[in-house]
């Protein structure tokens, strides 16, 4: 019961952490004046980096999975920026 709560109150707490992060941040300004979703998905990519790098290691491996993961999605969206650059909107 009590690493449930423990696990909604932390998920509660990421969530909030990185509705707040786009708020406040801003990325690229091209990429916020071209594709605002995707500036906002950066932002919410790197707040979770940064949680799950101040997150226990005691998961399992499912923690550094997760950080895995993440570092390829910020990857993808990278190459996101870079592709528009070359090629334009609606490519």
């Amino acid at each position: 019961m009590r690493t449930k709560f423990v696990a909604i109150c932390s998920t509660l707490a990421v969530l909030i952490g990185l509705s707040l992060y786009t708020v406040v941040h801003a990325q690229t300004a091209g990429m916020a004046r071209h594709e605002p979703h995707m500036s906002a998905a950066l932002g919410h990519l790197e707040q979770a980096k940064a949680e799950l790098e101040k997150a226990a290691p005691n998961k399992g491996g499912h923690r550094e999975r997760s950080m895995q993961l993440v570092d390829q999605a910020l990857q993808q969206v990278q190459e996101e920026e870079v592709y528009y650059e070359q090629h334009g909107p609606g490519r």
